[in-house]
């Protein structure tokens, strides 16, 4: 038997420890004799493809990722596009809403408000403590664009973690899907016999902010090396913990500041090309948001960069973005604003209510249309042909997930701007062919970021996932695209080149978190960035199948 060791650090210092035994291969006569490990994968993936209904496709795989993770990673890596609205969006949100009557084994974490108190016994229940790196924690306040869906939402924190691992090698045992149940004030959950979570409305506010009090400084001292994603909170708690935990623990909102990311760099390719079609200098672009919750700040606070960058100070990136709520343009003088609004609300604008968005966009003229809404068809035809008629290349992003609550069709983007839109949404669309040319829509999906930014802040041990660490993650993605992937348009690099992304990624956050000084990784200063990614790139876990 041979005995191997593998280098690790600790507190600056190197040592060894024992490197697990390879996967045991079946015993002759446990499977047949003319069993080959390509063909099996060949026979999984037809096994899927013979489901009908993307649900049933989910659950299929939810067994393969049980029964055999390596086969099921294998299949994700090689079939990505296919592979990942299934997994994620947008089949993972009828997913979560149907999750108590799909439920068949325990995946992750549970941790009641009951718990509260005892959260360190729950927490010590994890089977693999030592292995723990990352956790995504949800509620299940606002699933997507779901709403309140109580303990249904773990398959979102389930989801998210197979991302971690398929996109960036993340090994999966370092992985811990947690649902924090603090009720649900969605009351068909709460009349279903099927529902799992406790049968309970909401606990107030001052209740949840002691529980989650507690359940950080019991996540720190239980896992050391933990960093955690927050991930579909209702919009008010994902902004009030994101602040309250950002400074003290490594722990980013993947809603706010992931979202925030992937649409900056969508956004900064789409921008060149409109200003090439138009002269406009790249910092005189306008962005106008339909939608104001938590994503929709988040994006627009994240796309204030794409105008620092161009040399404007962060006064003037503000002055560029307008949002629209459920009353309309946002503005100072309209009258109470939530808290979170109030950065973005106008003070040059002081007349009537302005209600109508294409009053609205008479009057911003914006070259960008962004949506987080979860209002279907809100960008109607008179909408995008209105955007059309300020642009020769209007920059359109319905970012609403999942599908059915997209802000507009790829399809209806092309038809009505002549095929001269620049498209990025939240949930994939097909190819449209127009003119006799193939037009590619972009998705603009957290997945391109989150997971590199997770490997790199795990390999430099952050204290915080700071807002540089977050920029250089959207940086790296946007730099990512090929000569090819340029010249058919696209804004996003191909999904099947993830974790070629996530290194480049991974590695830029690094970098970012030395400079902000929070990185805990003093080995890896010294190294030249060729050095980091090829120190990074080995540390992707790869399945053995």
């Amino acid at each position: 038997m041979t005995i191997i060791l593998t280098p690790y650090w600790s507190n600056g210092v190197q040592k060894l420890k024992l490197a697990p035994p390879p996967p045991e291969k079946q015993r002759h006569g446990l499977v047949p004799a003319n069993f080959a490990d390509d063909i099996h994968m060949q026979r999984t993936l037809a096994q899927l493809r013979s489901k009908d209904k993307p649900l049933e496709k989910y659950i299929f795989l939810s067994r393969l990722k049980n029964d055999d993770p390596d086969l099921f990673y294998k299949l994700c890596l090689e079939n990505m596009s296919e592979i990942t609205p299934i997994i994620y969006t947008p089949t993972v949100g009828d997913a979560c809403i149907q999750f108590s009557q799909i439920y068949r084994r325990p995946e992750g974490l549970y941790i009641s408000i009951k718990d509260k108190g005892n959260i360190k016994s729950v927490l010590r229940n994890w089977p693999k403590i030592d292995e723990a790196r990352i956790s995504v924690v949800t509620d299940g306040s606002r699933i997507l664009g779901l709403g309140d869906l109580g303990v249904n939402g773990m398959g979102i924190s389930i989801g998210k973690l197979s991302l971690y691992v398929a996109g960036a090698g993340i090994r999966p045992e370092s992985t811990i899907p947690i649902c924090l149940d603090l009720g649900t004030n969605n009351q068909a959950f709460l009349d279903d016999p099927f529902y799992l979570g406790l049968r309970q409305k909401r606990v107030p506010e001052q209740d949840m902010d002691e529980f989650m009090d507690e359940f950080m400084r019991e996540m720190t001292l239980a896992f050391p090396k933990m960093m955690i994603q927050f991930e579909d909170f209702s919009t008010d708690k994902a902004f009030r913990y994101l602040d309250r935990y950002r400074y003290q623990y490594p722990v980013f909102n993947d809603d706010i500041q992931g979202t925030g990311a992937v649409v900056l760099s969508g956004l900064m390719n789409a921008a060149k090309l409109s200003s090439a079609a138009s002269g406009m200098p790249l910092n005189s672009h306008r962005i106008l948001f339909f939608g104001a919750g938590s994503a929709g700040v988040g994006v627009a606070t994240q796309l204030m960069s794409f105008f620092t960058l161009q040399g404007l100070s962060v006064e003037e990136a503000r002055r560029q973005i307008w949002l629209i709520d459920s009353q309309g343009l946002v503005y100072e003088s309209r009258g109470r604003l939530a808290e979170h609004k109030k950065y973005f609300a106008r003070n040059d604008y002081s007349g009537p209510p302005m209600t109508d968005i294409l009053d609205i966009i008479d009057y911003v003229k914006p070259t960008a249309l962004l949506g987080l809404s979860t209002i279907s068809g809100a960008f109607t035809p008179e909408v995008i042909e209105a955007m059309a008629g300020i642009n020769p290349r209007p920059i359109i992003f319905p970012l609403s997930n999942p599908v059915r609550l997209s802000e507009c069709s790829f399809s209806d983007a092309v038809h009505y701007t002549n095929g001269t839109v620049l498209f990025a949404s939240g949930s994939p669309f097909p190819e449209e062919d127009f003119s006799g040319k193939t037009l590619y829509p972009g998705q603009g999906n957290n997945m391109y970021i989150f997971p590199g930014l997770g490997l790199g802040a795990i390999l430099a041990r952050a204290t915080q996932v700071t807002d540089s660490m977050v920029e250089a993650s959207s940086l790296g993605l946007a730099n990512s695209l090929t000569a090819e992937e340029r010249a058919l348009g696209l804004l996003y690099p191909r999904v099947e080149r993830i974790r070629e992304i996530s290194t480049d990624i991974a590695m830029q956050v690094i970098r970012a978190a030395q400079k902000a000084g929070v990185a805990r990784s003093p080995e890896l200063v010294s190294k030249s960035d060729s050095e980091l990614v090829a120190f990074v790139k080995p540390k992707m876990w790869k399945p053995a199948f």
